[in-house]
Protein backbone atom coordinates (compact mmCIF):
# COMPACT_ATOMS: atom_id res chain seq x y z
CA UNK A 1 0.00 0.00 0.00
CA UNK A 2 1.15 3.68 -0.62
CA UNK A 3 1.29 4.10 3.27
CA UNK A 4 4.26 1.60 3.73
CA UNK A 5 6.85 4.07 3.05
CA UNK A 6 5.69 6.57 5.15
CA UNK A 7 5.40 4.36 7.75
CA UNK A 8 9.01 3.18 7.65
CA UNK A 9 10.37 6.60 7.43
CA UNK A 10 8.05 7.65 11.00
CA UNK A 11 9.11 4.29 12.48
CA UNK A 12 12.55 5.04 11.94
CA UNK A 13 12.55 8.79 12.88
CA UNK A 14 13.92 9.61 9.38
CA UNK A 15 17.77 9.42 10.69
CA UNK A 16 19.78 6.87 8.74
CA UNK A 17 15.56 5.96 7.74
CA UNK A 18 16.81 3.40 4.55
CA UNK A 19 20.19 2.46 2.40
CA UNK A 20 21.17 4.94 0.70
CA UNK A 21 21.24 4.41 -3.27
CA UNK A 22 24.27 3.97 -5.15
CA UNK A 23 25.03 5.63 -8.26
CA UNK A 24 25.25 1.81 -9.94
CA UNK A 25 21.30 1.03 -8.11
CA UNK A 26 20.10 4.30 -9.07
CA UNK A 27 20.80 4.01 -12.98
CA UNK A 28 19.58 0.40 -12.34
CA UNK A 29 16.00 2.10 -11.89
CA UNK A 30 17.19 4.99 -14.39
CA UNK A 31 17.46 7.71 -11.86
CA UNK A 32 21.23 8.37 -11.99
CA UNK A 33 22.57 11.05 -10.16
CA UNK A 34 25.27 11.90 -13.43
CA UNK A 35 24.68 15.73 -14.31
CA UNK A 36 25.26 14.12 -18.19
CA UNK A 37 21.99 12.83 -17.93
CA UNK A 38 20.10 15.93 -16.53
CA UNK A 39 19.29 17.12 -19.65
CA UNK A 40 17.65 13.60 -21.04
CA UNK A 41 14.13 12.02 -20.71
CA UNK A 42 11.57 14.22 -20.13
CA UNK A 43 13.10 16.67 -17.46
CA UNK A 44 13.98 20.22 -16.86
CA UNK A 45 16.54 21.44 -20.12
CA UNK A 46 19.63 22.40 -17.56
CA UNK A 47 23.30 23.64 -19.25
CA UNK A 48 25.42 21.35 -17.64
CA UNK A 49 27.80 24.81 -16.48
CA UNK A 50 31.31 24.46 -14.85
CA UNK A 51 29.88 25.50 -11.65
CA UNK A 52 27.23 22.49 -11.74
CA UNK A 53 29.83 19.81 -12.30
CA UNK A 54 31.93 21.27 -9.39
CA UNK A 55 29.09 21.03 -7.04
CA UNK A 56 28.03 17.59 -8.31
CA UNK A 57 32.06 16.16 -8.32
CA UNK A 58 32.17 17.85 -4.54
CA UNK A 59 29.23 16.28 -3.10
CA UNK A 60 29.41 12.99 -5.01
CA UNK A 61 33.05 13.06 -3.32
CA UNK A 62 32.19 14.05 0.08
CA UNK A 63 29.53 11.38 0.27
CA UNK A 64 31.83 8.73 -0.70
CA UNK A 65 34.71 10.07 2.12
CA UNK A 66 31.85 10.48 4.67
CA UNK A 67 32.10 14.10 4.81
CA UNK A 68 27.99 13.95 4.86
CA UNK A 69 27.65 17.68 5.83
CA UNK A 70 29.62 18.82 2.81
CA UNK A 71 27.50 16.46 0.82
CA UNK A 72 24.36 17.34 2.09
CA UNK A 73 25.60 21.36 1.20
CA UNK A 74 26.30 20.75 -1.95
CA UNK A 75 23.41 18.34 -3.05
CA UNK A 76 20.85 20.49 -1.76
CA UNK A 77 22.57 23.46 -3.70
CA UNK A 78 22.40 21.27 -6.79
CA UNK A 79 18.48 20.89 -6.52
CA UNK A 80 17.86 24.44 -6.08
CA UNK A 81 20.15 25.08 -9.06
CA UNK A 82 18.90 22.17 -11.50
CA UNK A 83 15.18 22.29 -10.03
CA UNK A 84 15.57 18.49 -11.48
CA UNK A 85 13.04 16.19 -9.38
CA UNK A 86 15.89 13.62 -9.45
CA UNK A 87 18.68 15.52 -7.79
CA UNK A 88 15.88 16.81 -5.29
CA UNK A 89 15.15 13.18 -4.57
CA UNK A 90 18.96 12.21 -4.18
CA UNK A 91 19.19 15.64 -1.87
CA UNK A 92 16.69 14.51 0.38
CA UNK A 93 18.04 10.93 1.17
CA UNK A 94 21.44 12.24 1.51
CA UNK A 95 19.82 14.79 4.06
CA UNK A 96 17.97 12.06 6.18
CA UNK A 97 21.27 9.39 5.97
CA UNK A 98 23.43 12.48 7.50
CA UNK A 99 20.65 13.00 10.23
CA UNK A 100 19.92 16.24 9.49
CA UNK A 101 16.19 16.49 9.29
CA UNK A 102 15.85 20.12 8.64
CA UNK A 103 17.95 20.16 5.25
CA UNK A 104 16.20 16.88 4.13
CA UNK A 105 13.04 18.81 4.56
CA UNK A 106 14.14 21.69 2.30
CA UNK A 107 15.51 19.25 -0.42
CA UNK A 108 11.89 17.38 0.19
CA UNK A 109 9.89 19.95 -0.29
CA UNK A 110 11.54 20.94 -3.51
CA UNK A 111 10.68 17.12 -4.59
CA UNK A 112 7.10 17.46 -4.49
CA UNK A 113 6.95 20.69 -6.11
CA UNK A 114 8.80 19.24 -8.98
CA UNK A 115 7.25 16.00 -8.69
CA UNK A 116 4.09 16.10 -7.24
CA UNK A 117 2.43 13.18 -8.39
CA UNK A 118 5.11 10.90 -6.75
CA UNK A 119 3.80 9.15 -3.70
CA UNK A 120 7.31 8.82 -2.47
CA UNK A 121 7.96 12.43 -2.76
CA UNK A 122 4.54 13.11 -0.76
CA UNK A 123 4.94 10.12 1.53
CA UNK A 124 8.63 11.57 2.61
CA UNK A 125 7.72 15.10 3.28
CA UNK A 126 5.07 14.08 5.12
CA UNK A 127 6.63 12.11 7.49
CA UNK A 128 9.53 14.35 7.43
CA UNK A 129 7.01 17.50 9.18
CA UNK A 130 5.38 15.08 11.49
CA UNK A 131 8.37 14.11 13.11
CA UNK A 132 9.60 17.66 13.17
CA UNK A 133 5.88 18.27 14.92
CA UNK A 134 5.21 20.57 12.12
CA UNK A 135 1.23 18.68 12.06
CA UNK A 136 -0.60 21.57 10.66
CA UNK A 137 1.99 21.87 7.36
CA UNK A 138 1.54 18.01 7.25
CA UNK A 139 -2.23 17.48 7.17
CA UNK A 140 -2.59 18.71 3.00
CA UNK A 141 0.41 16.09 2.16
CA UNK A 142 -1.63 13.29 4.26
CA UNK A 143 -4.98 14.27 2.60
CA UNK A 144 -3.57 13.70 -0.76
CA UNK A 145 -2.13 9.80 0.38
CA UNK A 146 -5.20 8.72 1.94
CA UNK A 147 -7.39 10.22 -0.83
CA UNK A 148 -5.02 8.42 -2.91
CA UNK A 149 -5.64 4.68 -0.61
CA UNK A 150 -9.03 4.34 -2.00
CA UNK A 151 -10.06 0.73 -0.64
CA UNK A 152 -7.37 0.75 1.46
CA UNK A 153 -7.83 3.98 3.78
CA UNK A 154 -9.52 2.69 6.27
CA UNK A 155 -5.88 0.32 7.24
CA UNK A 156 -3.91 3.55 6.33
CA UNK A 157 -5.76 5.55 9.40
CA UNK A 158 -4.60 2.39 11.89
CA UNK A 159 -1.00 2.71 10.65
CA UNK A 160 -0.66 6.23 10.64
CA UNK A 161 -2.40 6.66 14.29
CA UNK A 162 -0.27 4.31 15.47
CA UNK A 163 2.86 6.28 14.54
CA UNK A 164 1.58 9.89 14.76
CA UNK A 165 1.01 8.45 19.39
CA UNK A 166 5.05 9.65 18.87
CA UNK A 167 4.21 12.77 19.20
CA UNK A 168 4.89 14.44 22.33
CA UNK A 169 1.78 17.25 21.58
CA UNK A 170 -0.93 14.99 22.22
CA UNK A 171 -3.81 17.28 21.88
CA UNK A 172 -2.05 18.47 18.30
CA UNK A 173 -2.33 14.64 17.33
CA UNK A 174 -6.10 14.33 18.32
CA UNK A 175 -7.15 17.32 16.52
CA UNK A 176 -5.06 16.56 13.41
CA UNK A 177 -6.82 12.80 13.35
CA UNK A 178 -9.72 14.67 13.45
CA UNK A 179 -9.55 16.69 10.68
CA UNK A 180 -7.98 13.84 8.33
CA UNK A 181 -10.91 11.74 9.67
CA UNK A 182 -14.05 14.28 8.28
CA UNK A 183 -14.57 12.45 5.12
CA UNK A 184 -14.34 9.25 6.25
CA UNK A 185 -16.80 9.01 8.72
CA UNK A 186 -18.48 5.81 7.95
CA UNK A 187 -15.31 3.32 8.26
CA UNK A 188 -15.18 2.32 12.05
CA UNK A 189 -10.67 2.64 11.89
CA UNK A 190 -11.28 6.03 11.77
CA UNK A 191 -13.29 5.66 14.81
CA UNK A 192 -10.59 3.52 16.32
CA UNK A 193 -8.17 6.21 15.18
CA UNK A 194 -9.91 9.18 17.10
CA UNK A 195 -10.40 7.00 19.94
CA UNK A 196 -6.75 6.24 20.23
CA UNK A 197 -5.60 9.66 19.92
CA UNK A 198 -8.14 11.40 22.68
CA UNK A 199 -7.43 8.58 25.02
CA UNK A 200 -3.47 9.68 24.31
CA UNK A 201 -4.77 13.47 24.88
CA UNK A 202 -6.59 12.52 27.84
CA UNK A 203 -9.88 13.08 26.54
CA UNK A 204 -11.18 9.73 28.23
CA UNK A 205 -15.07 10.32 27.30
CA UNK A 206 -14.34 11.02 23.74
CA UNK A 207 -12.44 8.37 23.53
CA UNK A 208 -14.86 5.87 24.92
CA UNK A 209 -17.33 7.60 22.86
CA UNK A 210 -15.26 6.94 19.50
CA UNK A 211 -14.45 3.25 20.37
CA UNK A 212 -18.41 2.71 21.19
CA UNK A 213 -18.95 3.99 17.35
CA UNK A 214 -16.52 1.67 15.67
CA UNK A 215 -18.10 -1.06 17.66
CA UNK A 216 -21.36 0.13 16.13
CA UNK A 217 -20.55 -0.15 12.69
CA UNK A 218 -18.24 -3.59 13.26
CA UNK A 219 -19.54 -5.02 16.18
CA UNK A 220 -17.49 -8.39 15.65
CA UNK A 221 -14.14 -6.24 15.62
CA UNK A 222 -12.07 -7.76 18.60
CA UNK A 223 -9.09 -5.20 18.38
CA UNK A 224 -11.85 -2.51 19.28
CA UNK A 225 -13.61 -4.54 22.02
CA UNK A 226 -10.62 -5.28 23.92
CA UNK A 227 -10.01 -1.72 23.62
CA UNK A 228 -13.35 -0.37 24.36
CA UNK A 229 -12.76 -2.64 27.76
CA UNK A 230 -9.53 -1.18 28.98
CA UNK A 231 -11.39 2.53 28.45
CA UNK A 232 -14.23 1.11 30.78
CA UNK A 233 -11.73 -0.24 33.24
CA UNK A 234 -10.54 3.06 33.55
CA UNK A 235 -13.33 3.55 35.64
CA UNK A 236 -15.11 0.64 36.46
CA UNK A 237 -13.93 -2.98 36.52
CA UNK A 238 -16.93 -4.10 36.91
CA UNK A 239 -18.59 -2.03 33.74
CA UNK A 240 -15.02 -3.47 31.89
CA UNK A 241 -15.95 -6.88 32.63
CA UNK A 242 -19.70 -6.48 32.19
CA UNK A 243 -18.28 -5.83 28.74
CA UNK A 244 -16.12 -8.25 27.92
CA UNK A 245 -18.96 -11.03 29.34
CA UNK A 246 -21.66 -9.87 27.17
CA UNK A 247 -18.76 -9.85 23.79
CA UNK A 248 -17.74 -13.35 24.69
CA UNK A 249 -21.48 -14.01 24.99
CA UNK A 250 -21.95 -13.02 21.47
CA UNK A 251 -18.14 -14.01 19.86
CA UNK A 252 -17.14 -17.39 22.40
CA UNK A 253 -13.99 -17.37 19.55
CA UNK A 254 -12.66 -13.86 20.15
CA UNK A 255 -9.41 -15.42 21.76
CA UNK A 256 -7.91 -11.61 22.03
CA UNK A 257 -10.77 -10.24 24.40
CA UNK A 258 -10.68 -13.58 26.44
CA UNK A 259 -7.05 -12.88 27.21
CA UNK A 260 -7.97 -9.35 28.07
CA UNK A 261 -10.88 -10.47 29.92
CA UNK A 262 -8.62 -12.59 31.68
CA UNK A 263 -5.78 -10.30 32.57
CA UNK A 264 -8.77 -8.04 33.95
CA UNK A 265 -9.76 -10.80 36.29
CA UNK A 266 -6.57 -11.78 37.57
CA UNK A 267 -5.94 -7.82 38.51
CA UNK A 268 -9.12 -8.13 40.32
CA UNK A 269 -8.17 -11.26 41.86
CA UNK A 270 -10.99 -13.01 40.53
CA UNK A 271 -8.56 -15.71 40.43
CA UNK A 272 -11.33 -18.61 40.10
CA UNK A 273 -13.36 -16.83 37.54
CA UNK A 274 -9.77 -16.88 35.58
CA UNK A 275 -8.23 -20.10 35.86
CA UNK A 276 -11.66 -21.17 34.08
CA UNK A 277 -10.88 -18.54 31.25
CA UNK A 278 -7.79 -20.13 30.93
CA UNK A 279 -8.93 -23.35 31.00
CA UNK A 280 -11.41 -21.88 28.26
CA UNK A 281 -8.73 -20.97 26.14
CA UNK A 282 -6.78 -24.32 26.23
CA UNK A 283 -9.73 -26.60 26.06
CA UNK A 284 -10.91 -25.04 22.87
CA UNK A 285 -7.43 -23.68 20.96
CA UNK A 286 -5.76 -27.50 22.04
CA UNK A 287 -3.90 -26.44 18.24
CA UNK A 288 -3.00 -23.35 18.54
CA UNK A 289 0.39 -22.44 19.42
CA UNK A 290 -0.10 -18.67 20.08
CA UNK A 291 -2.84 -19.34 22.56
CA UNK A 292 -1.06 -21.88 24.38
CA UNK A 293 1.59 -19.31 24.90
CA UNK A 294 -0.71 -16.77 25.71
CA UNK A 295 -2.76 -18.55 27.99
CA UNK A 296 1.01 -19.84 29.64
CA UNK A 297 1.68 -16.25 30.31
CA UNK A 298 -1.83 -15.73 32.18
CA UNK A 299 -0.98 -18.81 33.93
CA UNK A 300 2.29 -17.19 35.25
CA UNK A 301 0.45 -13.73 36.38
CA UNK A 302 -1.47 -16.13 39.03
CA UNK A 303 1.53 -18.14 39.90
CA UNK A 304 0.01 -21.31 38.36
CA UNK A 305 3.44 -22.59 37.27
CA UNK A 306 2.50 -25.47 36.09
CA UNK A 307 -0.01 -25.02 34.21
CA UNK A 308 2.43 -22.49 32.66
CA UNK A 309 5.08 -25.33 31.96
CA UNK A 310 2.42 -27.56 30.39
CA UNK A 311 1.44 -24.51 28.21
CA UNK A 312 4.35 -23.35 27.21
CA UNK A 313 5.99 -26.93 26.18
CA UNK A 314 2.82 -27.32 23.98
CA UNK A 315 3.64 -24.12 22.27
CA UNK A 316 6.66 -25.38 21.47
CA UNK A 317 5.10 -29.22 20.75
CA UNK A 318 3.06 -27.46 17.84
CA UNK A 319 5.43 -25.34 16.44
CA UNK A 320 5.57 -22.05 17.91
CA UNK A 321 8.18 -19.91 15.57
CA UNK A 322 9.82 -18.00 18.07
CA UNK A 323 11.28 -20.65 20.01
CA UNK A 324 13.88 -18.55 21.42
CA UNK A 325 11.08 -16.61 23.45
CA UNK A 326 9.38 -19.94 25.10
CA UNK A 327 12.41 -21.10 26.23
CA UNK A 328 13.44 -18.16 27.83
CA UNK A 329 10.07 -17.94 29.38
CA UNK A 330 9.96 -21.50 30.28
CA UNK A 331 13.30 -21.13 31.88
CA UNK A 332 12.23 -18.15 34.30
CA UNK A 333 9.57 -20.48 35.35
CA UNK A 334 12.67 -23.19 36.44
CA UNK A 335 13.75 -21.12 38.02
CA UNK A 336 10.60 -19.74 39.81
CA UNK A 337 10.32 -23.60 41.23
CA UNK A 338 13.96 -23.88 41.83
CA UNK A 339 15.11 -26.15 39.06
CA UNK A 340 18.36 -23.97 38.11
CA UNK A 341 19.71 -27.05 36.36
CA UNK A 342 17.24 -27.23 34.15
CA UNK A 343 17.45 -23.14 33.91
CA UNK A 344 20.47 -22.84 32.52
CA UNK A 345 20.25 -25.63 30.13
CA UNK A 346 17.07 -23.88 28.55
CA UNK A 347 18.38 -20.36 28.53
CA UNK A 348 21.05 -21.81 26.21
CA UNK A 349 18.58 -22.80 24.23
CA UNK A 350 17.79 -19.21 23.24
CA UNK A 351 19.98 -18.74 20.59
CA UNK A 352 19.62 -15.34 19.19
CA UNK A 353 17.07 -11.91 19.12
CA UNK A 354 16.63 -9.56 21.89
CA UNK A 355 16.61 -12.37 24.59
CA UNK A 356 19.90 -13.86 23.86
CA UNK A 357 21.90 -11.61 25.98
CA UNK A 358 19.38 -11.75 28.67
CA UNK A 359 19.51 -15.37 28.64
CA UNK A 360 23.26 -15.59 28.87
CA UNK A 361 23.51 -13.17 31.82
CA UNK A 362 20.81 -15.08 33.58
CA UNK A 363 23.17 -18.03 32.78
CA UNK A 364 26.07 -16.66 33.80
CA UNK A 365 24.22 -15.93 37.26
CA UNK A 366 23.15 -19.61 38.17
CA UNK A 367 26.21 -20.69 37.10
CA UNK A 368 27.78 -18.17 39.78
CA UNK A 369 25.50 -19.29 42.29
CA UNK A 370 26.45 -22.82 42.07
CA UNK A 371 29.71 -21.56 43.18
CA UNK A 372 31.63 -21.21 39.49
CA UNK A 373 31.87 -17.43 39.95
CA UNK A 374 35.03 -17.40 37.61
CA UNK A 375 33.46 -19.92 34.91
CA UNK A 376 30.58 -17.21 35.28
CA UNK A 377 33.10 -14.28 34.49
CA UNK A 378 34.36 -15.83 31.69
CA UNK A 379 31.37 -16.41 30.27
CA UNK A 380 29.67 -12.79 30.09
CA UNK A 381 33.37 -11.46 28.95
CA UNK A 382 32.76 -13.88 25.83
CA UNK A 383 29.60 -12.59 24.76
CA UNK A 384 29.58 -10.19 21.80
CA UNK A 385 27.30 -6.51 22.63
CA UNK A 386 26.31 -4.79 19.64
CA UNK A 387 26.22 -1.14 21.17
CA UNK A 388 26.59 0.69 24.25
CA UNK A 389 23.39 -0.37 26.44
CA UNK A 390 24.69 -3.96 26.20
CA UNK A 391 27.71 -3.51 27.42
CA UNK A 392 26.92 -1.74 30.26
CA UNK A 393 24.31 -4.95 30.87
CA UNK A 394 26.67 -7.21 30.94
CA UNK A 395 29.53 -4.93 33.13
CA UNK A 396 25.98 -4.89 35.37
CA UNK A 397 25.56 -8.35 35.40
CA UNK A 398 29.65 -9.23 36.15
CA UNK A 399 28.98 -6.64 39.12
CA UNK A 400 26.24 -8.13 40.39
CA UNK A 401 27.88 -11.64 40.46
CA UNK A 402 30.86 -9.91 42.24
CA UNK A 403 28.90 -7.80 44.59
CA UNK A 404 26.82 -10.96 45.92
CA UNK A 405 30.35 -12.98 46.74
CA UNK A 406 30.95 -9.25 48.91
CA UNK A 407 34.43 -8.58 46.59
CA UNK A 408 33.37 -5.11 46.85
CA UNK A 409 36.90 -4.12 45.69
CA UNK A 410 36.60 -5.89 42.68
CA UNK A 411 32.78 -4.56 41.61
CA UNK A 412 34.49 -0.75 42.28
CA UNK A 413 37.61 -1.43 40.17
CA UNK A 414 34.93 -3.02 37.31
CA UNK A 415 33.04 -0.44 37.74
CA UNK A 416 35.75 2.02 37.20
CA UNK A 417 37.02 0.48 34.18
CA UNK A 418 33.26 0.51 32.81
CA UNK A 419 32.95 4.02 33.26
CA UNK A 420 36.53 4.63 31.41
CA UNK A 421 34.82 2.65 28.24
CA UNK A 422 31.16 4.13 28.84
CA UNK A 423 31.53 7.88 30.65
CA UNK A 424 28.72 9.33 32.61
CA UNK A 425 26.90 6.09 31.65
CA UNK A 426 23.64 6.48 34.33
CA UNK A 427 23.48 2.88 35.59
CA UNK A 428 27.17 2.73 35.71
CA UNK A 429 27.51 5.53 37.77
CA UNK A 430 24.85 4.52 40.40
CA UNK A 431 26.61 0.99 40.64
CA UNK A 432 29.64 2.78 41.05
CA UNK A 433 28.52 4.81 43.95
CA UNK A 434 27.04 1.54 45.41
CA UNK A 435 30.12 0.02 45.55
CA UNK A 436 32.08 3.05 47.15
CA UNK A 437 29.31 3.01 49.76
CA UNK A 438 30.25 -0.37 50.84
CA UNK A 439 34.47 0.52 50.68
CA UNK A 440 33.33 3.80 52.88
CA UNK A 441 34.33 6.33 49.68
CA UNK A 442 31.51 8.57 50.35
CA UNK A 443 33.31 11.51 48.40
CA UNK A 444 32.95 9.15 45.26
CA UNK A 445 29.78 8.13 45.91
CA UNK A 446 28.32 11.73 46.40
CA UNK A 447 30.14 12.81 43.25
CA UNK A 448 28.80 10.37 40.97
CA UNK A 449 25.39 10.39 42.24
CA UNK A 450 25.45 14.23 41.96
CA UNK A 451 26.45 13.75 38.77
CA UNK A 452 23.18 11.27 37.78
CA UNK A 453 21.08 13.39 39.25
CA UNK A 454 22.42 16.36 36.66
CA UNK A 455 22.03 13.46 33.72
CA UNK A 456 18.85 12.47 34.91
CA UNK A 457 16.73 14.71 37.30
CA UNK A 458 13.79 12.60 36.85
CA UNK A 459 15.73 9.27 38.71
CA UNK A 460 14.28 8.91 41.91
CA UNK A 461 16.67 5.94 42.83
CA UNK A 462 19.82 8.88 42.40
CA UNK A 463 18.11 11.41 44.92
CA UNK A 464 17.25 8.56 47.40
CA UNK A 465 20.40 6.67 47.49
CA UNK A 466 22.14 9.95 47.83
CA UNK A 467 19.39 11.31 50.38
CA UNK A 468 19.92 7.93 52.01
CA UNK A 469 23.53 7.52 52.34
CA UNK A 470 23.70 10.97 54.60
CA UNK A 471 20.76 9.91 56.31
CA UNK A 472 22.90 6.73 57.71
CA UNK A 473 25.90 8.82 58.37
CA UNK A 474 24.32 11.27 59.84
CA UNK A 475 25.63 14.01 57.61
CA UNK A 476 23.84 16.37 55.75
CA UNK A 477 20.63 15.73 57.31
CA UNK A 478 18.23 19.00 56.02
CA UNK A 479 19.43 18.21 52.29
CA UNK A 480 18.76 14.37 53.03
CA UNK A 481 15.19 15.19 54.00
CA UNK A 482 14.97 17.13 50.29
CA UNK A 483 16.42 14.72 48.11
CA UNK A 484 14.40 11.75 49.55
CA UNK A 485 11.63 14.01 49.54
CA UNK A 486 12.22 14.85 45.36
CA UNK A 487 12.63 10.93 45.29
CA UNK A 488 9.23 10.14 46.73
CA UNK A 489 7.51 13.06 44.46
CA UNK A 490 8.86 11.18 41.57
CA UNK A 491 8.12 7.55 42.69
CA UNK A 492 5.55 7.94 45.23
CA UNK A 493 4.10 4.51 45.48
CA UNK A 494 8.28 2.62 46.22
CA UNK A 495 8.34 1.57 49.79
CA UNK A 496 12.24 1.55 49.39
CA UNK A 497 12.12 4.89 49.14
CA UNK A 498 9.18 5.97 51.64
CA UNK A 499 11.40 3.94 53.92
CA UNK A 500 14.11 6.31 53.25
CA UNK A 501 11.60 8.94 54.00
CA UNK A 502 11.09 7.30 57.61
CA UNK A 503 14.77 6.71 58.36
CA UNK A 504 16.04 10.60 57.63
CA UNK A 505 12.84 11.73 59.99
CA UNK A 506 13.94 9.48 62.26
CA UNK A 507 17.78 10.48 61.84
CA UNK A 508 16.95 13.74 62.53
CA UNK A 509 14.85 13.04 65.96
CA UNK A 510 11.24 13.47 64.38
CA UNK A 511 10.43 9.95 65.60
CA UNK A 512 6.63 10.30 64.67
CA UNK A 513 6.96 10.71 61.56
CA UNK A 514 9.60 8.48 61.00
CA UNK A 515 7.13 5.54 62.32
CA UNK A 516 4.80 6.64 60.49
CA UNK A 517 5.91 6.52 57.02
CA UNK A 518 8.23 3.41 57.82
CA UNK A 519 4.79 1.56 59.24
CA UNK A 520 3.49 2.34 55.42
CA UNK A 521 6.44 0.97 53.51
CA UNK A 522 6.80 -1.93 55.93
CA UNK A 523 2.60 -2.91 54.88
CA UNK A 524 3.53 -1.94 51.15
CA UNK A 525 7.07 -4.59 51.61
CA UNK A 526 7.66 -6.31 54.69
CA UNK A 527 10.86 -6.14 53.57
CA UNK A 528 14.26 -6.77 56.12
CA UNK A 529 15.51 -3.48 55.89
CA UNK A 530 12.95 -1.98 56.03
CA UNK A 531 12.28 -4.28 59.36
CA UNK A 532 15.12 -3.24 60.46
CA UNK A 533 15.01 0.18 60.47
CA UNK A 534 10.80 -0.16 61.70
CA UNK A 535 12.16 -2.38 64.71
CA UNK A 536 14.74 0.30 65.75
CA UNK A 537 12.28 3.22 65.87
CA UNK A 538 10.31 0.98 67.86
CA UNK A 539 12.82 -0.19 70.67
CA UNK A 540 13.95 3.34 70.78
CA UNK A 541 10.44 4.49 71.43
CA UNK A 542 10.34 1.88 73.83
CA UNK A 543 7.92 -0.51 71.88
CA UNK A 544 10.49 -3.26 72.32
CA UNK A 545 8.08 -6.31 72.03
CA UNK A 546 6.56 -4.80 68.61
CA UNK A 547 10.21 -3.99 67.33
CA UNK A 548 10.94 -7.98 68.29
CA UNK A 549 8.10 -9.68 66.63
CA UNK A 550 8.72 -7.34 63.21
CA UNK A 551 12.72 -8.18 63.31
CA UNK A 552 11.47 -12.05 64.08
CA UNK A 553 9.20 -12.58 61.01
CA UNK A 554 12.21 -10.52 59.24
CA UNK A 555 14.81 -13.18 60.38
CA UNK A 556 12.54 -16.25 59.52
CA UNK A 557 12.28 -14.86 55.56
CA UNK A 558 16.17 -13.72 55.45
CA UNK A 559 18.03 -14.97 58.30
CA UNK A 560 21.49 -13.47 56.96
CA UNK A 561 20.57 -10.12 55.70
CA UNK A 562 23.38 -8.03 56.72
CA UNK A 563 21.50 -4.76 57.80
CA UNK A 564 18.80 -6.70 60.07
CA UNK A 565 21.77 -8.90 62.24
CA UNK A 566 23.80 -5.30 62.23
CA UNK A 567 20.66 -3.96 64.03
CA UNK A 568 19.80 -6.41 65.82
CA UNK A 569 23.45 -6.61 67.52
CA UNK A 570 23.87 -2.90 67.92
CA UNK A 571 20.80 -2.59 69.72
CA UNK A 572 20.07 -6.10 71.76
CA UNK A 573 23.75 -7.26 71.50
CA UNK A 574 22.51 -10.34 70.05
CA UNK A 575 22.10 -11.72 66.48
CA UNK A 576 18.94 -13.68 67.06
CA UNK A 577 15.31 -12.48 69.19
CA UNK A 578 15.07 -13.88 72.35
Amino acid sequence: MKFKILCVLLLSGLTACAQLPSNKEAEKKGESADPEEISQQNLPKQELTAPILFDFLVGETALQRGNLDIAVNRYVKLAKTTRDPRIAKRATEISLHAGNPFAAEQAATMWVELEPESADARQTIAALLVNLGKLDAARPHLEKLLASEKEGVGNAFMQLNQLLVRNPDKAATLKLIQQLSRPYKDLPEVHFAISQAAWFANQHPLAQEEMQRALALRPEWEIAAVHNGRILQRNSVDKASEFYRDYLDKYPASNEVRVAYTRLLIGAGETTQAREQIQWLLDKNSEDAEIMLAAGLLATEMGDFATTETSFKKALALGYKDTNAVNFHLAQIYEETNRPDLAMETYQLVKSGGRYLPAQIRYADLLALKGHLQEAREHLKKLPAANDQQTAHLILAEAQILRRSKAHQEVFDLLNDGLNKLPDYPELLYDRALAADKLGKFKILEQDLRKLIKLKPDNAHAYNALGYSFAERGTHLPEALKLIRKAVELSPEDPYIMDSLGWVYYRMGNFTEGLNFLNLAFAARPDPEIAAHLGEVLWVKGAKDDAKNIWRSALEKDPNNEILLETLQRLTKKKVVD
